[in-house]
């Protein structure tokens, strides 16, 4: 199991988390409040936790492919939906 984790630092944690959770749900299964959410994508797992100043988001997935494409969809929704402050994911190995 590969895991990877990245931290933005940003007021809007909550607003981010809970545009990408509902853009998700219409194509795949996802579960979220306001504080914390869940995605299941065909390639993998994505966990969000949102705090007064930051949004992380915690990724599983069984092989590098699909690590990496689950990381490149999180990126560029990320990247559209927060264009006001620029945010860039740093992804980091997790144990």
């Amino acid at each position: 199991m590969i895991v990877v984790t990245s931290t933005a630092h940003t007021a809007s944690a909550s607003k981010y988390l809970q545009q990408l959770c509902k853009h998700f749900a219409h194509k795949v299964p996802a579960d979220w409040d306001a504080n914390k959410g869940e995605v299941s994508f065909p390639f993998g797992f994505c966990q969000m936790v949102a705090t007064d100043a930051s949004l992380t988001i915690r990724c599983e997935a069984d092989e590098d492919q699909s690590m990496a494409r689950m990381k490149g969809v999180i990126d560029s929704h990320i990247e559209r939906f927060a264009w006001r402050e620029e945010l860039k994911l740093e992804w980091r190995p997790t144990a």
